[in-house]
């Protein structure tokens, strides 16, 4: 995703972002696929941001600050036009090529409900966009000469009952990527975009087995991507990393506190916590400590995707999971439920890192009995008529 304008650090950019569009994407594949992720799925908007209440039949409006090349606006735009609804996308950027490719992907699904901006979100007060019920601010404010600045210009258009999706960088899942990158800006200074790229694949392929990112199975996803890819990960102008309190403290500067990390399982130690001296300290640290517990304690978290909302917002934003009323929506869950029904235990992996859960009896028949309509109360009744002898 690409960025926000200030001077020559993002002229660089945004020659950057016109000849290596990032992620690439190919507007004849909306044919095939939606592309969908994390943040800034709707029903998961939805659930962090306004407790499962929200109707998005009624006029909603998003901004996809930094939208590159389109996948958070043409995901948002596709399933606001799903839901029938008055919404509104905007999507901002300041690469005419990233957001060339946005505008033929929404032609091909044919989306009138994507309004496209050229410009930098350190504008938006200029831009006169208005307000927004949710921003969508993906892989932008780490490539920022002033992330701080960037994130309260986000603040100051969101809605006061309203929400963000944002991803940064962190730190300890890239190991070895800012190696690289300074090893490549010794030997490839002032060069040309070509040779750079010829530089970097050299030195991908020198790299001896002790090298940290020769180490790192984690950011294999950029190099899958050719050029684009590659540029991203070892050659950007501009990229740091956010530990979680990092991360926290922000947000707070824009007076945005986080509701939830995603997935919530992966910032939870007590997951991979086994022994009763240190799971009771685990459990006794404050819920921002405890997820920065679980970057520490795993060590493989590349990004930190997360939902904020106003610090002065007094709701409780996140919906309730464990009501009777609760209508659970299937969200990637299908192998997972599969396999709960089978061995009674929830498993899943994050980046080679296995946490496998026990659940109690009925859990695994309800977590396949997820249909996005039913309630909590619905299933359970259904599951325990199902069961009886």
């Amino acid at each position: 995703m690409t960025g926000a304008a200030d001077g020559d650090g993002d002229s660089r950019l945004v020659d950057q972002y016109d000849a290596y569009p990032y992620p690439p994407r190919d507007p004849a594949d909306e044919a095939k696929r939606l592309v969908v992720g994390s943040p800034s799925q709707l029903v998961e908007v939805n659930h962090y941001v306004f407790a499962g209440r929200r109707d998005f039949a009624r006029p909603f409006r998003a901004l996809a600050a930094g939208g590159g090349t389109g996948d958070a606006a043409i995901m948002l735009a596709q399933q606001l036009a799903d839901a029938g609804g008055a919404g509104e996308v905007v999507h901002l950027d300041i690469s005419r090529a990233a957001q060339g490719i946005a505008e033929a992907r929404a032609r091909a699904r044919g989306l009138r409900n994507i309004r496209f901006v050229h410009g930098s979100l350190a504008e938006l007060d200029r831009l006169g966009l208005g307000r927004f019920d949710y921003i969508d601010c993906c892989g932008v404010l780490h490539h920022m000469a002033d992330p701080a600045a960037g994130l309260r210009s986000l603040a100051d258009a969101l809605a006061p009952d309203g929400g963000m999706g944002l991803m940064v960088y962190a730190p300890l899942g890239r190991i070895g990527v800012y190696h690289a990158q300074a090893m490549l800006r010794m030997v490839g200074g002032g060069a040309d975009d070509p040779t750079r790229l010829g530089l970097a694949r050299a030195l991908l392929a020198q790299l001896p087995p002790t090298n940290w990112l020769r180490r790192n199975p984690y950011v294999g996803d950029h190099l899958q991507q050719g050029d684009s890819g590659l540029y991203d990960l070892l050659l950007h102008s501009r990229d740091r990393a956010y530990s979680v309190p990092e991360a926290a403290g922000l947000a707070a500067d824009a007076g945005l506190r986080i509701v939830s990390f995603i997935e919530p399982l992966r910032y939870d130690p007590l997951a991979l916590v086994r022994e009763p001296p240190l799971v009771q300290r685990v459990r006794a640290l404050p819920w921002l400590e405890r997820c920065a517990f679980a970057e520490l304690l795993t060590g493989n978290m590349k990004t930190h995707v997360f939902y904020v909302v106003k610090a002065d917002n007094p709701a409780d934003t996140v919906a309730r999971a464990d009501t009777p009323d609760a209508v659970p929506v299937p969200v990637g869950l299908e192998a997972i439920a599969r396999g709960a029904a089978r061995s009674r235990t929830i498993a899943t992996e994050f980046d080679g890192l296995r946490v496998a859960l026990p659940l109690p009896g009925y859990a695994g028949p309800m977590l396949a009995a997820i249909d996005g309509r039913r309630t909590l109360a619905t299933i359970f009744d259904a599951v325990r008529a199902a069961a009886a002898p």
